[in-house]
């Protein structure tokens, strides 16, 4: 099930608010312009469908999100214990950064930490499948699916080029660890 913890940046330990209210989630989220939102899909997939076929059978949902004439890419990340670069992928998403661009997921399958550093707030939002989140850009934050990942995730992008991270150097993400 979907959650959000709400913790002060100082305060690791104490979380604010802590909610597996989908609608509760929404709102609280929305004050810090992030979208958040459940989508009841019918499409369901073996674990391992191809990229294409997930696409293809998301693809009316997607030309909402992207816009009938087609600006901008999509793109499915597979995520396993078994991926080659499950380790080497999850310190880099750990990192706190930022990207120039909104950064839009649904999760197909599987379960990720979108952990949010806004203003002097730590907001932890636990994505499940059916969960659609829009990060505006510039938006400092950094993801974490554990140590044994298991997801897939559409990735949409108004950039052609893709997922370009902004690495902020900080290392707060280290203090908020996803539980």
């Amino acid at each position: 099930m979907s959650g959000l913890r709400v913790f002060a940046d100082t305060v690791p330990g104490v979380a604010l608010v802590d909610t597996r209210d989908a609608s509760e989630i929404a709102a609280t989220l929305a004050t810090i312009g992030v979208r958040f939102e459940r989508w009841e899909s019918p499409v369901t997939f073996s674990h391992d469908a191809a990229p294409e076929v997930i696409l293809a059978a998301y693809r009316p949902y997607l030309d909402r999100l992207i816009g009938a004439g087609g600006a901008g890419s999509a793109d499915v990340l597979k995520m396993t214990p078994a991926h080659p670069q499950a380790a080497s992928l999850r310190e880099k998403f750990l990192a706190e950064h930022r990207h120039t661009e909104d950064e839009v997921r649904f999760f197909v399958r599987g379960s990720g930490h979108f952990v949010l550093h806004v203003d002097d707030k730590i907001y932890d939002a636990l994505c499940e499948q059916g969960d659609l989140i829009s990060v505006p850009a510039n938006t400092r934050h950094w993801f974490d699916a554990g140590e044994k990942p298991d997801f897939v995730a559409l990735r949409i992008y108004s950039d052609q080029s893709g997922w370009v991270a902004h690495f902020t150097g900080e290392t707060i993400s280290q203090l908020f660890p996803v539980t």
